[in-house]
């Protein structure tokens, strides 16, 4: 008997899961992307090259197979796309969503305007579609967040505390809107959390409350979520009695669902909902890991209609562990290389290590959930150790840039204000900087006037050293991932390949010691910055 065939849209990272889990399944997983090199295509036992916006491309491919009698299903996660799954689904009496709500949770303006309806908690809002006058303002008070209507990961999305930032962020966020709209919402104050459910014919049960970590204004970047949430039961119950109403005002009925929760000041308020699995590693990895549950294997069977009793069967928990999934990020530049693999996946309890950048590629300060340059899994019986785990991998993780490179020399030039985005890897006090423009400078000095190379001439086979900073170096101040200043200069040791002593001043006198500059390099952009000035100087000596 030949196999019954599933849909999945997308064949990235995020979709691997679904992939394997469906030939797990005794089904044959049909794989659909825009892009042929997508990492999961040669998963999949068969590839379609369709936009995943193309639903009538989709569907057609669906009708093509549905007179073998074949097709089961049509499932996408971590993807934008539920309204294509919906509208094939709908059309060809697939289990599933209905087309409209689909669009309801993947519309903001219309998830909005439900749960408006409905008196689910969530912010006020407006919509627009062009470019306001001069002079508009939201119609409620800054602060505001501003994001396209049908975007996911962040992009485009930012926070407004002035009207001179809300016309930046306005300027910004349309790009990102495939219809041209963007929303404009009351800032919710308050930390986050992530929910994963699985909804089958009504019942909603839910796979997965943790909490993120969001960082970085006026952006919204998730360097992290740990599973499950540590907030105490009574709380979380609150939050999950939200996110269900918001599910029902949707319309959600038979899938999956993915929720953004706030805890605020007024109580819990939903920051959207997406009617299908959510990315980031949640229901692929962090939540099996936690919970021994397969969700993704929950919900292929929703979408090939299976038996609701089997479906529940397969969401009972099988253990009580923690998983806690890290980023790392780069500043501005061109990737050299990336060290560290080894030594992450050598830390006990680390699962999983996902690299998104290699040399050559363009690294970026993220503003959005997409442009970070990896990410770390681990998972442990206690969050303690799971967390401890995820944050030793990330640091072990190292990224050296290419020299010269005008976007890394612009990043540690500029910028350094305590509230200036990209912000300084290490935020100092007046009192450090103060300190820091007091150090001499070092060999450094020269490196932006005619370079004196018969000092490096003079030093063949002699190491650079460091003129110490001891308020610096003593101090309780750590960069984005938690290294403190004694981390960072090993860092920078093992990527530069050098000694680089730190010496006593007196005897780091002689011309050959990194001083102010170096320190400067090192607070801006923590390691990688401290090693592009040393490339810098190497390779113009």
């Amino acid at each position: 008997m030949r196999k019954k065939q599933l849909i999945i849209l997308g064949a990235g990272v995020m979709q691997g899961p679904a992939i394997r889990a469906a030939k797990n399944m005794g089904l044959e997983a049909i794989a659909v992307d825009g892009d042929p090199d997508a990492p999961c295509v040669n998963e999949a036992d068969r590839f379609e090259r369709i936009d995943l916006k193309d639903k009538e491309g989709v569907e057609a491919l669906a009708r093509s197979l549905q007179p073998h009698g074949r097709l089961a299903g049509i499932m996408t996660a971590g993807t934008d796309f539920s309204a294509s799954v919906a509208w094939v689904a709908e059309r060809l009496g697939l289990p599933g969503l209905s087309y409209e709500t689909a669009l309801n949770a993947s519309d903001k303006e219309r998830m909005r305007s439900c749960f408006q309806r409905d008196g689910v908690p969530s912010p006020a809002f407006t919509t627009l579609s062009a470019a306001p006058a001069a002079g508009w303002n939201a119609p409620f008070p800054f602060p505001v967040v501003v994001k396209p209507v049908d975007n996911m990961g962040a992009r485009g999305c930012r926070r407004a505390d002035t009207a001179e930032d809300l016309r930046k962020a306005i300027r910004d966020a349309f790009p990102f809107s495939r219809s041209n709209r963007i929303i404009i919402e009351e800032y919710m104050e308050g930390p986050e959390f992530s929910v994963d459910a699985i909804v089958c014919q009504g019942e909603i049960t839910i796979t997965g409350l943790a909490d993120r970590h969001i960082v970085f204004p006026p952006y919204f970047i998730e360097m992290g979520h740990t599973m499950p949430t540590d907030i105490d039961p009574e709380t979380a119950g609150n939050l999950l009695s939200v996110f269900k109403a918001g599910v029902r005002s949707l319309g959600v009925a038979n899938g999956a669902a993915k929720g953004d929760i706030k805890l605020t000041p007024k109580g819990p308020m939903i920051g959207e909902i997406a009617a299908r699995l959510s990315g980031g590693y949640m229901s692929g990895w962090t939540y099996p890991y936690a919970s021994g549950v397969e969700v993704v294997r929950a919900a292929i069977g929703v979408a090939i209609g299976e038996n609701p009793t089997a479906v529940a069967a397969s969401l009972t928990p099988s253990r009580n562990w923690t998983a806690a999934e890290r980023a790392f990020i780069s500043i501005p530049g061109v990737v050299r290389s990336v060290a560290g693999g080894d030594a992450a996946k050598a830390v006990p309890y680390v699962r999983d290590l996902f690299l998104r950048v290699k040399p050559g590629d363009a690294a970026r300060f993220p503003v959005n959930n997409v442009s970070k340059a990896g990410n770390v899994i681990a998972a442990a019986p206690t969050r303690a150790e799971a967390v401890r785990a995820a944050e030793t991998a990330v640091r072990s993780l190292l990224v050296r840039l290419e020299t010269p490179n005008e976007d890394t020399a612009s990043f540690l030039e500029n910028g350094g204000a305590p509230d200036a985005f990209p912000p300084s890897a290490y935020a100092i006090s007046p009192e450090m900087q103060n300190l820091l423009e007091k150090l001499p400078a070092g060999i450094e000095k020269n490196m932006d006037r005619s370079y004196n190379k018969s000092i490096l001439e003079r030093s063949a086979g002699q190491s650079l050293s460091i003129m110490p900073f001891p308020e610096f170096e003593t101090a309780e101040y750590t960069d984005w991932l938690g290294r403190n200043a004694q981390a960072s200069l090993e860092a920078v040791r093992t990527l530069a390949g050098l000694s680089l002593p730190v010496r006593r001043l007196d005897s780091a006198c002689s011309g050959m010691a990194l001083g102010r500059g170096f320190w400067k390099a090192l607070i801006r952009g923590g390691y990688q910055g401290a090693v592009y000035l040393i490339d810098s100087l190497l390779s113009r000596g």
